[in-house]
């Protein structure tokens, strides 16, 4: 199988496992859960399906056991869905991206304060030797005279 078929296949997993745990899950564990991304092996017979979820590390837990247990009713329905020779087996992730893009917001902010306090610092600085150390066409004529 090609590469764009792997991928075609993952969005449509992506978007079918978001509507099943939308509508047909009903596990009282399961929080506020986004799918933020699928993928599929080349070989069609591996999905990995990378989640987050809104709510401290209880919540978290809580929705990896119950996508846990409902993880034959979503390959199930993903196989009647998409129709193909082998159903693919699911694995969900928890996606690390929130918090990563969280802790990439903080050293950004460290370096905007960093920087504001350098041009603070260099707003009333003077250069140590010449304004202008470097040599010119003029000084040169100057010098041979």
């Amino acid at each position: 199988m090609g590469e764009a078929r792997a991928k075609q296949l993952a969005d449509r997993i992506q978007v079918l496992v978001a509507e099943l745990l939308e509508r047909r899950v009903k596990d009282p564990r399961l929080g506020f859960v986004t799918v933020t991304d699928a993928r599929l092996t080349g070989d069609l017979r591996e999905a990995s399906v990378f989640y987050t979820v809104y709510g401290d590390e209880q919540a978290r837990a809580s929705t990896a056991a119950a996508l846990e247990s409902s993880k034959g009713l979503i390959r199930s329905e993903v196989g009647k869905a998409l129709g193909l020779r082998h159903t693919p087996s699911v694995a969900f992730f928890l996606d690390a991206v929130p918090e990563t893009a969280g802790h990439i917001e903080e050293l950004l902010e460290k370096a905007r304060t960093a920087d504001a306090e350098v041009a603070k610092a260099a707003a009333g600085a003077k250069p140590a030797g010449d304004a202008d150390p470097y040599k010119h066409k003029d000084d040169d004529e100057d010098e041979q005279d």
